[in-house]
């Protein structure tokens, strides 16, 4: 398998803006969101399909006070 425009888990969540636990609980109850392949031991995100998700899911606004 070609790798090339696949992420690692760490990278997808910094391209989404979320923790990297985040990403593991939407890959789980989120629907629609895109599966990761797993290579050996690491999971690997398609990096045009995070790209797409975040494209119709966006980010939701902060509230004051509230850290990231």
């Amino acid at each position: 398998m070609n790798i090339e425009g696949y992420v690692t888990a760490e990278e997808g969540a910094e391209l989404l803006g979320i923790q990297r636990r985040s990403l593991y609980l939407y890959v789980r109850r989120a629907d629609g969101f895109p599966q990761p392949v797993t290579i050996g031991r690491s999971l690997l995100f398609e990096r045009a399909a995070l790209v797409a998700w975040r494209a119709t899911h966006p980010a939701r606004k902060r509230t004051k006070g509230e850290t990231p």
